[in-house]
């Protein structure tokens, strides 16, 4: 993955041959080895251009090769790799390059001004509604049903933050307290800035194969072993925001495919999907880690810390590393390789994991995608 960072001076289909470079480079690979190309990316006007595939495709490495171009929002960060994942899986190529882009720095307006135009325009949009306050409406539901402190949730931004002082490509890792998170600035009650993760240029890639052509690179395989999907309604008015049931749909999915049926027991690592600290927590209850309610208990006991019970987001996630949307892929389903192959470096979690998973979540309160992987 590149660093990620608020304004890169390379383009979309630079950041996406030096992510793609690094990944070729660490299998031993060369393009002439990949059979298809899957490229991720967030809608096109979140690079500003039209037939956004189309121009990433030979920075990706896609001409001339079988090339599918996946975008569902956030969730894109997780389902780029189960697309390329049905590639291999299906028979249709022994190699699979996944790549996942972000390149929002050099739109104006701002990319974020297209959610001016997802809402409904009789029940929603009289109501000028924005992505801040409708996520801390979410927010503040979720708080309210299980009684839950803001400091519960303010400690997942500052255990983020920390850990992505060991990551590489971070963006705003730092070394905070509960009480710098209280004391910064309100955006729409309970949402504050710091609760928040930045907006961010990046790509990142991986390398999908079958298991034939894998044993011939590595001896330290690692499988990918289940794998989840899940679209609600359009209308997020018509559910309770307390818990994402989405996200527990595609969770279920992917563990009947790994043959999971005890995941607080069987998961070694996990990445769920960050964009604010809340959502770590709503997410780990979504991924059905603990039960409702449960996960700010297991933060402030110490459980989710990278040499905890069930380390999360030991990355530092979106929080602490940035959000270049797809491009997650990189702190995300990256990440539990690189755990699983113990290839993390300073951010390794200790106790040699065997299982991890990796959430993502896009569109609106709407959508969910999860991936599990396996070391053979």
């Amino acid at each position: 993955m590149t660093i990620f960072r608020r304004r890169l001076q390379e383009t979309g289909k630079e950041m996406s041959y030096e992510a793609s470079k690094m990944a070729l480079e660490e299998a031993g690979l060369e393009l002439k080895d990949v059979d298809s190309v899957v490229l991720g990316s967030a809608p096109d006007a979140f690079d500003g251009i039209h037939l956004k595939g189309e121009n990433l495709l030979d920075g990706a490495g896609g001409a001339g090769k079988p090339y599918l171009r996946v975008f569902v929002g956030g969730g894109t960060a997780v389902f780029s790799p189960i697309a390329g994942w049905w590639h291999v899986a299906s028979g249709l190529a022994d190699v699979c390059l996944v790549v996942a882009e972000e390149k929002m720095s050099s739109c104006f307006p701002h990319p974020q001004s297209a959610f001016g135009h997802i809402w409904d325009p009789i029940l929603d949009r009289p109501l000028k509604p924005n992505l801040v306050w409708i996520f801390a409406m979410e927010m503040n539901r979720y708080m309210t049903v299980h009684g839950i402190k803001k400091e519960d949730i303010a400690r997942v931004a500052v255990k983020n933050k920390r850990n992505a002082l060991d990551h590489p490509c971070a963006q705003l890792a730092a070394d905070l307290t509960i009480e710098d998170v209280l004391n910064s600035e309100v955006l729409a009650w309970p949402v504050q800035m710091l609760d928040i993760s930045p907006p961010s240029d990046g790509a990142s890639a991986m390398i999908l194969a079958s298991e034939e052509v894998a044993k011939k690179l590595t001896d330290d395989l690692v499988y990918l072993s289940g794998a989840g999907w899940c679209i609600d309604s359009t209308m997020w008015t018509d559910r309770d925001l307390y818990f994402p049931e989405y996200v527990a749909r595609a969770a279920k999915m992917a563990y009947k495919m790994a043959k999971i049926e005890n995941p607080p027991k069987e998961i070694d690592v996990a990445e769920p999907y960050d964009p604010f600290d809340y959502k770590e927590l709503h997410h780990m209850e979504g991924l059905l880690l603990c039960d409702k309610g449960e996960a700010p208990i297991l933060t402030r006991e110490g459980v989710t810390e990278r040499d905890g019970d069930l380390p999360v987001c030991p990355s530092g996630g979106l929080l602490g590393v940035g959000n270049p949307i797809a491009a997650t892929m990189g702190i995300k389903a990256c990440e539990i390789y690189w755990q699983l192959a113990g290839k993390a470096g300073k951010r390794q979690v200790p106790n040699d994991p065997q299982v991890g998973i990796c959430q993502a979540w896009g569109d609106l309160m709407q959508y969910g995608s999860v991936l599990i992987m396996r070391r053979g």
